[in-house]
């Protein structure tokens, strides 16, 4: 009989074992699971400038539910800045055709003017002189008037 109560006692003392290691391991999960929640204390409704500076509004939950608002702002900012970007280019090359057209019209000007001085009467008279080889000259005589009667 002391087999089988030894048996017994060892039986009880495994139970007993396993139940203090049973408590053990429900302790540790409900420890664990107060330590891994990633809820964070609501917060307040009053923010104070030390919570702002500090960065305690900027809590897990908040983001979760402004994580739209946050992406959509950030989209918006990409395509501001490219748009800036992108209007200083063309006013770059709007500066750079304007300074061309000015230049373009100067040209254009000075040309004229060149044209113009050498169309002059007294201009093209001299050009006619020192070109001994032309049959044009200037006439001694007025032009002649030349009438046709209609009925003819």
């Amino acid at each position: 009989m002391d087999d089988k109560e030894n048996v017994k006692q060892e039986r009880q003392q495994a139970a007993e074992t396993a139940r203090e290691e049973l408590k053990k391991q429900v302790q540790l999960t409900k420890a664990i699971r107060e330590q891994a929640r990633e809820e964070d204390a609501l917060p307040s409704a009053s923010y104070t400038l030390r919570k702002i500076l500090g960065g305690d509004f900027l809590t897990a939950e908040v983001m979760r539910k402004q994580i739209g608002v946050i992406i959509l702002v950030a989209f918006m900012t990409m395509i501001y800045v490219s748009n800036r970007y992108s209007c200083q280019q063309d006013m770059i090359e709007i500066n750079e055709l304007q300074k061309e057209l000015k230049d373009a019209k100067y040209k254009a000007l000075a040309s004229s003017s060149q044209l113009t001085e050498m169309c002059r009467e007294s201009n093209v008279l001299n050009m006619l002189k020192s070109n001994k080889d032309s049959v044009l000259h200037i006439p001694n005589q007025p032009p002649y008037i030349i009438t046709v009667p209609e009925n003819e």
